[in-house]
């Protein structure tokens, strides 16, 4: 147990690295529970292997590191585009679960469903009216998102990183988990700390991004592209939940090459690279290791090694996620629990703003 323990540690510490606007930052610092992190996830289908080990593996370590984290099921942001309501209702329970099942600890962290805690709304329309149209038209998020709809999309979506930015600072969050596609976003978060800061005084901290060094998942069917739940081939996406059989089949499905050598060269070989960097995370090991390892194996043999190692990780996950699923009075409870323990957090400091507005 204690080595399993000093190798999370490592895991972690590697895992992560934090950004201070361009500058390299020193890791997650312990100062009596003062630092805070905060990330979200969207409720809109089973979590894939890009995010356990994008996201979600990151925020079980990180519970080791901070004594204030909070976690939140962001539902307000997945009614940007259309939701069926008892789909999405079901969903929130789902990733409830999952989390849960990852190891997500209710005890170390604050888990808790968005929509529960008013405040969120209500800080994003204050911050709202601290930033211009140009400043969200210029957000790559926004383009893409809206150029994939095929209606024009609504203003939920167009503000959708205003609330974004409404969740971290409410909480006074001093360090943000975030992806590469998040780097704009959370320049914005920062931009509207300093200007709130600047026309009513310091009050927020200008929140840290914490840059995963994690490369992304790639799509199994097309290497050039990453991971997603919305990817229309579904042999493309390994979720959490997929059976061993269905793993085993998307990945000797998985798009390659005509080289049969194990070598890793992301450069030339999407494909191949893809598969030696998932080996590598889900096993603990070195891309170096994983190549030594499979030194004398074809690409088709490989592929089996790779999706034994996703199903030996996912297997206990999977089968946690089965038995909560049944249990939805404890989901429910989990959330709202986790709720008032952030309402505490957030009330208070939304008081502050509407004072500091001149709303009070």
């Amino acid at each position: 147990m204690a080595l399993h323990l000093v190798r999370k540690a490592r895991a972690c510490r590697s895992f992560i690295r934090a950004f201070h606007g361009g500058a390299v930052a020193d890791p997650v610092p312990q100062n009596n529970g003062i630092h805070r992190i905060f990330s979200g996830i969207q409720p809109t289908g089973i979590p894939h292997l890009g995010n356990y080990l994008g996201a979600i593996e990151s925020w079980v370590s990180l519970q080791e590191e901070c004594s204030s984290i909070l976690f939140s099921v962001v539902d307000l942001h997945s009614i940007t585009v259309p939701q069926d309501p008892a789909v999405l209702h079901q969903s929130i329970l789902d990733m409830t679960a999952v989390l849960l099942a990852c190891g997500i600890n209710p005890e170390k962290s604050i888990l808790f469903q968005q929509s529960q805690v008013p405040e969120h709304s209500e800080l994003s329309w204050i911050l709202g009216c601290l930033v211009r149209m140009p400043r969200l038209q210029n957000l790559p998020q926004w383009k893409t998102k809206n150029d994939s709809l095929k209606q024009e999309g609504t203003v939920g979506l167009f503000t959708y990183p205003v609330l974004q930015a409404a969740d971290i600072l409410l909480y006074k969050s001093t360090h943000v988990p975030v992806g590469e596609d998040q780097i704009k976003h959370m320049e914005l978060v920062r931009d509207l700390a300093q200007r709130f800061n600047k026309k009513y005084g310091e009050f927020f901290p200008v929140p840290k991004s914490l840059l995963t060094s994690m490369k992304k998942v790639k799509s199994l069917r097309d290497p050039s592209a990453k991971m997603s739940k919305s990817d229309p081939d579904k042999l493309a996406t390994i979720r959490i939940t997929d059976s061993p059989e269905e793993i085993v089949m998307k990945f000797r499905k998985a798009v390659t090459d005509f080289t049969s050598e194990v070598t890793y060269s992301p450069s030339t070989r999407l494909g191949v690279s893809n598969m030696v960097d998932i080996h590598a995370a889900m096993t603990g090991l070195t891309v170096e290791e994983v190549i030594h390892q499979s030194a004398g194996l074809d690409t088709a043999r490989y592929k089996d090694v790779v999706a034994d190692a996703v199903i030996q990780k996912f297997a206990p996950i999977k089968r946690e996620v089965e038995r909560l699923s049944v249990e939805k009075d404890y989901l429910k409870k989990v959330l709202q629990v986790g709720a008032e323990k952030a309402r505490e957090l957030a009330k208070p400091v939304c008081q502050e703003v509407k004072k500091l507005v001149g709303f009070l």
